[in-house]
């Protein structure tokens, strides 16, 4: 009970702290974001997601290390990442960066943040509309692409427990194709450290891979998503709790 109480203040603690990191970074982007450089302006935004991530370390003892950081390249991709927590997104946002957010169209009306993300060229889509949201991933997807941002794709939809997979969908590898953009596949056990759907964090280390892009010249959805199932399930392992090797420090 003792060690659950304490889990509890710092998980709190870390939350005041990522909301106030969060509106400061929010205010400040409004209000200078026009008058950067548009890669300067992923910059700010990567900026805030290194210090949430620093913060996370000092307030519930979570570090990473990550495996396979050289096979990031220079141009843009279409990152597939299993999706166990808020965590991967804020950690993908900052080591791909610049990177185009993919959002539910009713979070761009959140006071401050989404006042911020609506400055970034986001994909907002109507999860209530299926096919429209896929037309708008296509289009707007590969407008990003061509404009020089990476998009970050989570194929499972929705969040998974720690040690599960979901099944994959072929709408991120739809718009590789589509763009002729490669595929860089991810796996980690983010889960582990920060469960979905509790605010208690469990101090630890997050795994993470990151594989050699995917080659799409050629290939169709069905095939690009096959290929990145193999490929996780080559490296499941990681997301099981197992040890990497050849672990670059964060």
């Amino acid at each position: 009970m003792l060690k659950n109480n304490l889990l509890l203040v710092r998980s709190l603690i870390f939350y005041a702290g990522y909301f106030i990191a969060t509106i400061l970074t929010s205010l400040l982007s409004m209000t200078v974001f026009f008058l950067l450089p548009w890669r300067k302006r992923f910059t700010l935004y990567s900026t805030w997601c290194q210090l949430v991530l620093f913060w996370l370390r000092v307030t519930c003892g979570i570090r990473y290390e990550i495996q396979g950081m050289e096979n990031i390249p220079a141009h843009p991709v279409v990152v597939l990442s299993t999706h166990q927590s808020a965590w991967e997104t804020i950690f993908l946002y900052y080591a791909m960066s610049p990177v185009c957010p993919i959002l539910k169209k009713e979070l761009l009306k959140i006071p401050f943040w989404g006042w911020a993300m609506s400055l970034q060229k986001p994909i907002a889509i109507d999860r209530s509309k299926p096919r429209e949201a896929g037309r708008s991933l296509l289009i707007q997807g590969r407008a990003r692409l061509e404009e020089g941002l990476s998009v970050v794709i989570f194929p499972e939809g929705t969040r998974s427990p720690a040690g599960t997979i979901k099944e994959f969908s072929r709408g991120g590898a739809k718009l590789a194709v589509t763009a002729n953009f490669p595929v860089l596949p991810v796996i980690h056990n983010a889960g582990v450290c920060w469960p979905a759907h509790t605010i208690i964090k469990q101090p630890g280390v997050i795994k993470v891979k990151i594989g050699e892009p995917l080659q799409v010249a050629g290939k169709t959805s069905t095939e690009i998503t096959d290929a990145f199932s193999a490929w996780v399930e080559e490296n499941k392992a990681i997301i099981l709790g197992n040890s990497l090797v050849s672990v670059s420090p964060p």
